[in-house]
């Protein structure tokens, strides 16, 4: 028996559907891995914006780590009682179990001997002798340290990751954000400058 004289035809456009259905959703994934990929490898996420930049800081009181001690004397937290606006500061969220903030602090005691401007620390989501001990082995260029251990102070400020680090000015106003670590040449060209800036 002869076949069809429309068969082969018919052939060719069921194989090609069946071709389409494996290869177009295999075709629209790696179209937005690419993009996304892209996307990601193309965003400084050390510039997002902040809802608070030109905003007054956020009025939440950051009790003072325990045992932390500077000439004797407690450091004190950084709560409404001793936070004056005649000076521009420096806010910083720190963990002990950061490896990225262990990277940057060495840079922020650079940033304090070289402006000498007023820092804060707030230890984020840490445990008390952990951020104790990370200050004592490190270093402490904090003037003030505040506790946030269970990261609401933290989400006021719209931290979501950290390091993060606020510049405020001296009429306690946020007026940069840095997400992530700080690195030198990051410190020279642009934290420095401005920071300079603000104590004229």
């Amino acid at each position: 028996m002869l076949p069809h004289k429309g068969t082969p035809s018919k052939i060719k456009v069921c194989s090609f559907r069946n071709f389409a259905k494996l290869i177009l959703p295999l075709v629209i994934f790696l179209s937005l891995t690419i993009f996304f990929g892209y996307s990601l490898k193309n965003t400084n996420h050390t510039k997002l914006p902040s809802v608070l930049i030109g905003r007054p800081i956020p009025d939440y009181d950051f009790l003072p780590m325990d045992g932390l001690n500077r000439d004797g004397a407690p450091v004190r937290g950084f709560v409404q009682s001793n936070r004056n606006h005649d000076a521009p500061m420096v806010i910083n969220f720190f963990a002990s179990w950061c490896a990225p903030c262990i990277q940057e602090h060495s840079v922020l005691k650079k940033l304090k001997k070289q402006t000498g401007i007023r820092m804060i620390g707030i230890n984020y989501k840490d445990r008390p002798d952990d951020g104790l001990h990370f200050l004592t082995r490190f270093g402490n260029p904090f003037d003030e340290v505040g506790r946030d251990d269970n990261g609401r102070g933290s989400l006021e400020w719209g931290v979501y990751g950290i390091p993060e680090t606020f510049i405020v000015n001296k009429q306690g106003r946020i007026i940069y954000r840095h997400v992530g670590p700080i690195d030198k040449i990051q410190l020279q060209n642009k934290i420095v400058p401005m920071i300079n800036e603000l104590l004229r």
